[in-house]
């Protein structure tokens, strides 16, 4: 089992200690004395990918850490403190998750509207994230598919996230719907995003090539009951681009997660 072992540094960023998850009053967990850490890197961030086999629970890792499910027993620390209605953390999910009645722009500030930020201040700073994902001169449009695409809508929901929370990002298999030319334009633009905001990102996937392409750890769960039991560093250059993919490095690193992913299924 992977031992995390840091738990005293009040700067770690997320924490899960002694996670368990069971929905028939405590007879059968399906998740069970599971821990995960992420440390605080400050200007630097970090982004760290999550892979295992469906059914595991790492949408629901997602879950607890946006808080938006609360585990049977362990804790969930965000920065040290206890996770509460306060401090919860944006998501983007694979559904689009946008408000289809309100536009592009309305959707991106709408964090800052509940913040009671005033009208221009946060159209001022919803359009600096639509102009940074590429969305300028769609501001005005309603959120809703066809009027915009799938890719333009998973824009939204990044600039909205981000502009409500910069620091951490979550995220759970948000490019899964979308054509291969979309999707790898979108991770190069969820790259870009992280080095300019020096985001701690967790993000789901179940494509080994795609987790090695962003991540800088990765890290595999089991399932019966769930927990973590490997971490593979990626050591690939910060900078990343198509060429990475040709580098002898990053098909030793997809070799070797698939290899482990194998594995760990044969575990049960």
């Amino acid at each position: 089992m992977l031992e995390f072992k840091d738990f005293s540094n009040r700067d770690n960023i997320i924490e899960l200690r002694g996670i368990g998850q069971s929905y028939d009053g405590g007879k059968n967990f399906i998740i069970k004395g599971l821990d995960f850490l992420v440390e605080n890197k400050p200007d630097q961030g970090q982004f760290v990918v999550i892979l295992g086999m469906s059914g595991c629970g790492k949408s629901t890792l997602l879950r607890y850490m946006a808080g938006l499910q609360e585990p049977t027993e362990g804790k969930v620390l965000i920065k040290g403190q206890a996770m509460d209605k306060s401090q919860r953390v944006s998501m983007v999910f694979q559904q689009y998750s946008s408000l289809p009645w309100m536009t592009v722009l309305e959707n991106v500030g709408l964090a800052l509207k509940y913040q009671g930020m005033s009208k221009q201040e946060r159209d001022a700073r919803a359009m600096e994230l639509i102009e940074l994902v590429g969305l300028a001169g769609h501001e005005y449009k309603y959120a809703q598919y066809p009027t915009l695409s799938g890719g333009q809508l998973q824009r939204v929901a990044i600039a909205r996230s981000i502009l409500a929370n910069p620091d951490i990002l979550l995220m759970d298999e948000p490019f899964g719907a979308l054509d291969i030319r979309t999707r790898l334009k979108m991770q190069d633009l969820l790259t870009s995003l992280w080095r300019k905001y020096n985001s701690t990102i967790v993000f789901v996937t179940h494509d080994i090539s795609e987790a090695v392409y962003l991540a800088e750890d990765i890290y595999i769960m089991k399932s019966a009951p769930s927990r973590f039991v490997e971490h593979i560093p990626v050591n690939l250059p910060i900078e990343r681009d198509r060429t990475t993919k040709r580098d002898p490095i990053y098909t030793e690193l997809v070799h070797r997660v698939e290899d482990t992913m194998i594995s760990v299924a044969e575990m049960g």
